[in-house]
């Protein structure tokens, strides 16, 4: 898979979870576990396609 792909798909993960956090969010009683095990998701694949951004820069 290439580099751009990869971040492609990252950030559909990233905009996926994203949508999903605010659907839990949103609810009469928000799970507050679930909230944290998916900001703490989509904080890792931040990091990581801010990593894979930075080594895009470095060819």
């Amino acid at each position: 898979m290439s580099l751009l792909n990869r971040l492609e798909s990252l950030k559909g993960r990233h905009a996926s979870l994203e949508e999903r956090i605010s659907d839990e969010d949103h609810r009469p009683r928000p799970d507050s576990d679930a909230l944290m095990r998916l900001k703490l998701e989509k904080l890792r694949l931040k990091e990581e396609m801010h990593r894979l951004q930075l080594s895009e820069g470095e060819h």
